[in-house]
């Protein structure tokens, strides 16, 4: 451990440097990869010379300890040595956290597909509230979001929504979000009173760069047609909205989100790449997941993860078998708890994998 951490404050020094260098500075692109590396190393530099201070003040209190006889200095020294070892775990569990290898595609944005499942007119309202939670939590955390295309239900909500989600470490915080979610609540349409159960699905796709996925213009058929939903006569006249079908794979991507043909385009081609380059991290996911013991996975698109039980004001996670009881405030956006005690199963996961150990 002191020996990666000893090879992790030279790259910091080496880093360092070479941003300082003129030639480098010039290189906008290069300048901006280096600088952001300099920041994510100087978070494990900065917590590594605080704990060899803490390593320090401890074996200077237990030498006070064993050569000091005034009681009363004595009883100071043992007291701050509890403290200071007390510092010193929770000090290690920091730096073990930062020296798990991030996945590449954490620092990626995202789109998030939500599409209504079993449940009829009340799956697809339910896809809708699923759409707003997610929206409201970016928004707490000030990211931008965009609706690339949506599919309106007929008695409200979506029959499916994607969202466009921009910001930092967007990817990173909501990857666990993949998978089935299930809804057991009273409709409004429900004249008995009875408790009914739907679900929705939600993929969340890390955005593809342009070198991650190159593809070929003669491999991708483009349709145009009319958007549904509102708009008036624009939407009568005017075929807006477009659907591109990757012929080699059969992907197939719709947007309809804008009234010019060309955004539309241009946004279906960025989902088409997304979904293609989608596949080949799914696939990584997979493998991931099938080493690990839990169900803290990003892979699995068919499990069921969570219920969202409304007579009981309950959410649980299934994967970590967490209950949260705030319901109302928890679809109003407030879900920082649970994805952070997702990520937290996930890092004691990757603990155990990669041992690191003092």
């Amino acid at each position: 451990m002191f020996s990666q951490l000893e090879n992790i404050k030279g790259k910091f020094i080496e880093v360092g440097k070479t941003l300082s260098d003129p030639a480098t500075m010039q290189d906008m692109k290069r300048f901006a990869q280096l600088n952001k590396e300099y920041k994510e190393l100087e978070k494990v530099v900065k917590l590594y010379e605080e704990y060899k201070m803490v390593l320090n003040n401890i074996e200077t209190n237990k030498q006070i300890l064993n050569t000091e006889s005034d009681a009363e200095f004595r009883e100071l020294a043992k007291n701050d040595l509890a403290q200071l070892e007390s510092q010193q775990e929770k000090t290690e569990d920091q730096l073990r956290s930062l020296l798990i290898p991030k996945e590449v595609e954490d620092e990626r944005d995202v789109l998030i597909e939500i599409r209504a499942g079993t449940g009829g007119d009340e799956a697809s309202i339910f896809a809708g509230d699923l759409a707003r939670m997610y929206t409201r939590y970016c928004e707490i955390l000030g990211w931008k979001v965009t609706i690339a295309n949506a599919s309106d239900g007929s008695a409200g909500g979506y029959k499916e929504i994607v969202l466009e989600v921009n910001g930092e470490n967007v990817y990173g915080k909501l990857k666990f979000e993949s998978g089935v979610h299930r809804v057991q609540r009273i409709p409004l349409t429900e004249a008995k009173g009875r408790v009914h159960t739907s679900a929705a699905s939600v993929a969340v796709l890390p955005e593809a760069d342009e070198v991650d996925v190159q593809i070929n213009n003669a491999d991708i058929r483009l349709d145009v047609f009319r958007a549904s939903g509102a708009g008036g006569q624009h939407v009568n006249r005017t075929e807006s909205a477009v659907r591109l079908t990757h012929i080699p794979t059969g992907t197939v991507v719709e947007c309809q989100a804008e009234r010019s043909q060309h955004k539309n385009r241009e946004t279906a081609m960025k989902m088409l790449k997304t979904r293609i380059y989608e596949a080949a991290v799914r696939k990584h996911e997979d493998e991931i997941a099938a080493r690990r013991k839990t169900l803290v996975s990003t892979g699995d698109r068919s499990a069921k993860i969570r219920t969202y039980n409304y007579p009981q004001g309950r959410i649980t996670d299934h994967r970590i078998n967490l209950s949260i009881y705030n319901l109302e405030a928890f679809m109003n956006g407030e879900i920082g708890e649970m994805i952070d005690s997702l990520a937290v199963a996930e890092q004691s996961e990757k603990l155990k994998e990669g041992g690191i150990a003092f």
